[in-house]
């Protein structure tokens, strides 16, 4: 079953750039970055790594990285940016990495993007060293509940963001700017549940507002927080 990552490659590529979109310059680099320095891991994994902007910035900072995306085209593009990095095909299901391989595993909005989250969690989890972190930025659960294409006027002229069916997981197509490619809704206790399961131990969680971008973008995304970054530790 096409996922449209491969289909989509092309736009996603213009559409990140070298700086990101709107919510990762505006909302959720700044926050990932701190929880990093925090952190200071001398080597990371990036699952899901696309074409690679978050590999790159971990890199400058010192951070051995490797990144693991099952889209070729995307790894391409990491691959023609970031000729020294290290960049390996692969799917979250499976990493191929050894057990206890890196102080720090970064999932930067793909958790929306995977099939099977068991077991994708219990694999990164696998591959993080005693007292090593998962660093998650994911989108919220109301926000991928919505109805009707999000925001809907009501009698009284105001728009609304709407939602249904929170609790009921399910897959459904996102599109936007030539994108079009496989969300998958579930609500935030499923996540911390599978967390939870494989010994986890919450360090940080944060649902940040934009610092900028343009003003009715930055309002909306006040208004309903689209996005949230957690920082998980493996026990010692």
């Amino acid at each position: 079953m096409s996922e449209g990552w491969v289909e989509s490659a092309d736009a996603w590529i213009a559409e990140q750039g070298e700086s990101g979109d709107l919510s990762r310059r505006f909302v959720l680099d700044a926050r990932m970055l701190d929880r990093v320095a925090g952190i200071a891991p001398a080597n990371a994994l990036d699952v899901g790594c696309g074409e690679g902007r978050f590999c790159r910035i971990l890199r400058a900072r010192g951070i051995a990285t490797v990144g693991i995306d099952p889209t070729r085209p995307l790894l391409d593009r990491a691959r023609a940016l970031d000729p020294d990095g290290d960049y390996r095909d692969g799917v979250a299901e499976a990493l191929p990495v050894p057990d206890a391989a890196f102080d720090l595993v970064v999932s930067y909005l793909t958790l929306i993007d995977i099939p099977d989250i068991d077991l994708a969690l219990a694999e990164m989890t696998r591959v993080l060293r005693p007292g090593g972190a998962l660093l998650i930025a994911n989108l919220n659960g109301f926000a991928t509940a919505l109805v009707d294409g999000r925001w809907k006027a009501d009698a009284d002229g105001i728009p609304r963001f709407r939602i249904d069916n929170y609790l009921e997981e399910r897959t459904d197509w996102a599109e936007w700017k030539g994108i079009r490619v496989r969300n998958r809704h579930r609500p935030l206790s499923r996540y911390m549940s599978a967390l939870l399961h494989n010994g986890l131990i919450l360090r940080h969680f944060d649902e940040p507002a934009p610092t900028g971008g343009t003003p009715d973008w930055a309002d909306r995304n006040t208004r309903v927080p689209f996005s949230h970054v957690m920082e998980w530790r493996k026990p010692d």
